[in-house]
This record gives C-alpha cells, sequence and structure tokens, in this order.
C-alpha cells in the first residue's frame, strides 16, 4: 500500500532519499569492475533464491489488476513466473559480464607545453527512471545503472507497485550485502502523481531523468522536469521499397517488422512503396496482410490496389498505432520518400529494401533517424538485438544518447590534466 503523508513529509522522504542516492553514488563511483560484477551476480541470485516472495507480490498486482478490469494484454505483461524470473536474473548476469563502461580513456593528447590532457568516462551519479507496468524493468534498470557506476531512484506503473516494491527491496539489499551503502536502488513508495512532480524537482540529488512509457508520460515529465530528460519517445517507423528491392524479401520484411509484436516502439507503422515497383509489389504484400488480418489505410493511389483499405488521414501518418494496423503511401522516388519520414517520423527506426548499396548509402546519409535498417526489419532496435544485453530504453533524442540505451550511454566523461608546475601567460 502507499504511504499516507502529507506534502511536507513526502518532500521531507524524497529528500531523504536523495541524500542516500547521492552517497551511493560516490561509493559506487569508486567500485572496481571486479567489485561490480560480484555485485549484478549476487543481485541475480538473490531474484533467484527470493523468486516465492517476488511471485506472491506479483500474485497480488495480478488480483488487483484483474479487478480493475486490466486487458489480458496489460495482464501478460504483469505477470511475473519463474521463466520470467529466471529471465530478469539472466539479464543481470549478461550484463554483469559486459566490459565495463567506467574508467575508459576516450582520448590523450600532450600539449607543447608539456601539460597531458586525459579524457575518462565516468558516471553520471543518481538516475530517476520512470516506467510501465511491467515490473522485469525494475531488475533490468537498476542493473544497467549498477553496471555504469550509477545508482537509481525508480518509479514503475501503479499496476506494478507491489512486485516493484519487492523486486526493488531485494536488488538494494543484495548490493548493500556486497558493501554499498544504502540506496544504491530505491523505488518510490507512492504512486501518486504528486510524488513523480517532485522528484522532477530533486535536481540538487539526481543528474538525469529517463521516462519509458506513453507519449502523455514522455510530455507530463518535459513539462515538469528541472533535470535533464533522455526522451524514449513514440516510435512512428517506416519502410521504402525501392524500385530494385526483392519482391519476396521486401513482403516478408514488412511482414515482421509490422506483425512480430506490434505492440513494440519498433513496429513497422508506415510503408511506402515507389510508384514504379506497385505493381509488382502490392499484390504479394496485400494476400500477405489479409492473411495477418492487418488493417490498412491510405493514400488515394494505394486504394486503387486495395479498395478494401481505409483513406488515411494526415493524423494516420503521424500515429504510432501499436496494433495491426498499417498506412500505406505510394511515392516517386527516394527524394519523396525521404521527406516524408523526416517530416512524419520520430527519429526512431526507418528502412529502406533495395539491392543499391549506392541508395541505401543516400537513405542512410539523409534520414535523420537513431537507427537506419537496409534490408532488415526496424524490429532489431533493441538492446539485446545490439549486444548491450538489456537496455534502459531507446533514445529518440540526439544529445548524449540516441537508439538503444545501454550501461555505455549512461556515462559522461570528464578530464585529467597533469602537469609539471605550468602556469598560463
Amino acid at each position: 500500500m502507499d504511504k499516507e503523508l502529507s506534502l511536507e513529509q513526502m518532500q521531507s522522504e524524497l529528500q531523504a532519499m536523495g541524500e542516500r542516492a547521492v552517497a551511493a553514488s560516490r561509493e559506487l563511483a569508486v567500485m572496481s569492475a571486479a567489485d561490480k560484477t560480484r555485485c549484478l551476480e549476487a543481485m541475480a541470485a538473490a531474484l533467484e533464491a527470493r523468486r516465492e516472495e517476488i511471485k506472491a507480490a506479483n500474485g497480488l498486482d495480478m488480483k488487483n489488476g484483474a479487478a480493475a478490469g486490466l486487458s489480458a494484454a496489460l495482464l501478460d505483461r504483469l505477470r511475473l513466473d519463474d521463466v520470467r524470473i529466471d529471465g530478469m536474473a539472466r539479464g543481470l548476469r549478461e550484463v554483469a559480464a559486459q566490459e565495463d563502461p567506467v574508467g575508459r580513456v576516450l582520448s590523450r593528447t600532450v600539449r607543447p607545453n608539456g601539460l597531458e590532457i586525459e579524457k575518462i568516462s565516468v558516471p553520471l551519479g543518481v538516475i530517476a527512471i520512470i516506467y510501465e507496468s511491467r515490473p522485469n524493468v525494475t531488475s533490468d534498470a537498476a542493473g544497467i545503472c549498477l553496471k555504469a557506476g550509477n545508482c537509481c531512484i525508480l518509479r514503475g506503473g501503479r499496476e506494478a507497485f507491489h512486485s516493484n516494491s519487492v523486486i526493488a527491496r531485494i536488488l538494494n539489499q543484495a548490493a548493500c550485502d556486497c558493501g554499498l551503502p544504502d540506496g544504491a536502488v530505491q523505488l518510490l513508495p507512492w504512486t501518486e502523481r504528486t510524488a513523480v512532480n517532485l522528484m522532477l524537482k530533486m535536481h540538487q540529488y539526481i543528474d538525469l531523468v529517463i521516462p519509458r512509457g506513453g507519449e502523455g508520460l514522455i510530455r507530463a515529465v518535459m513539462a515538469e522536469s528541472t533535470i535533464p530528460v533522455i526522451k524514449h519517445y513514440k516510435g512512428v517507423c517506416h519502410l521504402y521499397i525501392a524500385p530494385d528491392c526483392e519482391i519476396e524479401m521486401a513482403v516478408n520484411l514488412v511482414e515482421n517488422a509490422k506483425c512480430q509484436r506490434p505492440s513494440a516502439c519498433n513496429a513497422l507503422e508506415t510503408l511506402l512503396v515507389d510508384r514504379a515497383v506497385a505493381p509488382k509489389f502490392l499484390p504479394p504484400f496485400l494476400e500477405r496482410m489479409r492473411q495477418r488480418k492487418v488493417e490498412l489505410r491510405g493514400d488515394e493511389a494505394f486504394l486503387a490496389y486495395a479498395p478494401e483499405a481505409r483513406a488515411a488521414t494526415e493524423e494516420d501518418y503521424y500515429a504510432e498505432y501499436l496494433d495491426y494496423i498499417l498506412t500505406v503511401k505510394l511515392v516517386d522516388g527516394l527524394s519523396e520518400a525521404v521527406r516524408h519520414i523526416n517530416h512524419y517520423g520520430s527519429k526512431h527506426s526507418d528502412g529502406i529494401v533495395c539491392t543499391s548499396p549506392e541508395l541505401a548509402d543516400a537513405f542512410f546519409a539523409r534520414v535523420d533517424s537513431a537507427a537506419l535498417y537496409w534490408n532488415a526489419s526496424t524490429r532489431f532496435t533493441d538492446g539485446g538485438e545490439f549486444g548491450m544485453g538489456a537496455e534502459i530504453g531507446i533514445s529518440t533524442d540526439k544529445i548524449h544518447a540516441r537508439g538503444p540505451m545501454g550501461a555505455d550511454e549512461l556515462t559522461s566523461y570528464k578530464y585529467l590534466v597533469r602537469g609539471h608546475g605550468q602556469i598560463r601567460v
């Protein structure tokens, strides 16, 4: 249950959480790579050892969720069983096995006056993460933050409150048992939005905020925060089918990008088909979409091929459906495809299907998105698929981090300047 506190009491407790996190972050920043690995492995073992406690808390969340009328899909996202708990532990061990991102020498120069200037990677400090109902994100977020030498303050979805509370408590205790001060992993003990809004003003304690969720959450965090925010914004992902594409490959890629998991942010939402290839591509494409029961929306030129489709509105081209819905538009060449993507896209993941390396290179050079694909599904924009293990999110920002965010993206840098008495004249 949420703690019943006045606004002043909530502010006081949040301040105490911030102070604990800052103190713990200073210890963690100087922790050796071997000790961090030991901590992460201990956290994984603790989740396995206390799985019954986790499942009991999750059972309460599942019961409350069913009573609240959550859909079957949301209940499935919420559910923790032995397989998913094993997956959480495995994710922590995968992060533990990665190369340590802290202390890497990024550059080293010696100036004419003899000053040696070294640039090294360092932790960010304290990171606040606000995320959706999936409770496994609690362990993913904590593990990646710790790997990069950061402490975290977490705020999960209301539906997973009991699950998240138990997982965070287990992980923090395991970290303490490994020698870290209390506060390496903390979870807000309230679900009220007031607590989040107060946390977003704690710039004296928190160095970065990462929201993971829908567009409404992102916009609310951006409006309230006095702390830098990295946005995991919506994914309006495109594929451009070029005239020289291999038809069967193109149909298979569209099917995978749209249908393999349509609720994911890297799923395909708009398909751009070059007019020159439309007569060959659209018949097998339409047959495949009918088999997969995908609702199609399109421009007037596309409707001539697909009378069952609905006319697309301007809003459709901006839409992240997260469902079996796809907008299709016919375009005249690469330039029009690029203009459409750069105008309507969300700078997430976009791709081209063609045989020409020169055409692919031109697409790569001109489209402004975090991840670009040539003859591959957009569904690969994922920390695990990129070899990062777990991920914090997929940034659609450009400054500091872009695309899938692993431990490397949760570091900053500082300069170490070594001299022998130099003075500036």
